[in-house]
């Protein structure tokens, strides 16, 4: 069921119609997942049959959904105010999104583009292609089966879905303070003799007491720590080890929440050498990008900011990832905070900030808030204890 008040998801459209219009670049077809869910309140999914909200070039907004999933819809999406159009198991839905968008065919010129939102798949891109380029062909010689343009949503568009609403920044934060009460409770799960596998399944719980589903639970000890993407194994801590634990989860209003903090296993661990410059180099970093973050720099601007810090310490080619990806309904979204982005950032963004060094074999490092964009700089969502 929708989390917000209808009026929240009639502006959001009220927006992303307005954007469409002041684009000039045709109609929209946006999928289940993220952006549709932003847009009406529901997560729902057709699977292979196509559910979608049309925007047209008029201001129109319309949705589309098979007659097996249309009740449903009705009564678990925000659409007050949106037409609902049933199709039936043999229909070209394609065809009626053209239809829905104001694409008749009745001209002769070319064929009309259309903007697809993020999370339609390969065969929905090539049906709505079709299905488009043939309306908006028809009647010119030879046209009826030329193929339509298909673009990403346009720079308008998507900053609709960039910059966050002070709904949704009021629902990051509680997010982050929910994965912050997690964190607290991890170094007592941190003992020696345990595994992995039981602190992550010790975590997998108390995620579940703070939020409505676990998205991820990575604990990675030592050397299993030098891959970014480990999840958790049997390997037995031991006194000393560093140990990543980046952890998350989604509440029952769809936000996300994402924190990686590094550890260390037993109050007398050793603290110096390679790991104590490595980690060094990371906290620094993360400091570095948190106080430099500024509406108006790009994304590659505030990577270099972190990246550069970890090449002057020695740990460059440790470092593997981009420094952050953007962060609301989807767990990873854009913005993506990597080298060489072009996004120019903007107050009420939402990305982390996660600098990282791995060395194989040996263990890894990373520190990872969310922060939201303001006017000064950025504000750090989560405010769990960096140091060891």
């Amino acid at each position: 069921m929708p989390f917000f008040d209808d009026a929240v998801y009639a502006e959001r459209r009220e927006r992303v119609a307005d954007a469409v219009r002041r684009a000039g670049r045709g109609p929209a077809v946006l999928g289940t997942g993220a952006e549709f869910e932003y847009l009406t309140g529901s997560a729902a999914s057709s699977h292979e049959r196509l559910t979608a909200l049309v925007f047209g070039t008029d201001g129109g907004v319309t949705a589309i959904a098979p007659l097996t999933d249309i009740e449903s819809l009705r009564k678990g999406a925000s659409l007050t105010d949106v037409p609902l159009r049933g199709w039936r198991d043999g229909d070209n839905p394609y065809a009626l999104a053209a239809q829905t968008a104001g694409v008749t065919g009745a001209g002769a010129g070319p064929a009309t583009p259309v903007q697809l939102g993020a999370s339609l798949t390969a065969d929905h891109v090539f049906g709505l292609r079709d299905a488009f380029g043939a309306a908006g062909a028809a009647g010119a010689a030879g046209g009826a089966g030329a193929a339509g343009t298909v673009e990403p949503l346009s720079a308008e568009v998507r900053e609709c879905f960039l910059v966050k609403d002070d709904a949704e920044i009021a629902q990051l934060a509680r997010a982050a303070a929910a994965i912050d009460r997690v964190h607290a409770r991890v170094p007592a799960l941190l003992v020696a003799g345990t595994t992995e596998e039981a602190v992550a399944a010790q975590l997998h719980e108390l995620i579940l007491e703070e939020h409505r589903s676990v998205d991820f639970v990575i604990v990675g000890s030592a050397e299993n720590g030098a891959n970014p993407h480990h999840d958790f194994s049997p390997r037995v801590l031991r006194e000393g080890d560093p140990v990543v634990v980046d952890i998350g989860g989604t509440l029952d209003s769809g936000y996300h929440s994402d924190c990686t903090r590094t550890y260390l296993v037993g109050e007398a661990a050793e603290t110096g050498g390679e790991f104590a410059a490595a980690f060094d180099a990371v906290h620094r970093a993360h400091r570095a990008a948190l106080s430099a973050a500024r509406p108006g720099m790009t994304a590659g601007e505030l990577d270099a900011v972190a990246r550069d810090v970890i090449e002057e310490a020695g740990y460059g080619e440790y470092f593997t990832h981009r420094l952050g990806h953007g962060i609301g309904l989807a767990g990873h979204e854009a913005p993506f905070i990597i080298g060489g982005g072009e996004t120019v950032l903007r107050e009420h963004m939402a990305f982390s900030i996660e600098p990282g060094v791995y060395l194989p074999g040996a263990f890894g490092v990373r520190i990872e808030d969310i922060v939201v964009l303001e006017a000064d700089g950025a504000r750090a969502l989560n405010q769990q204890p960096r140091g060891l």
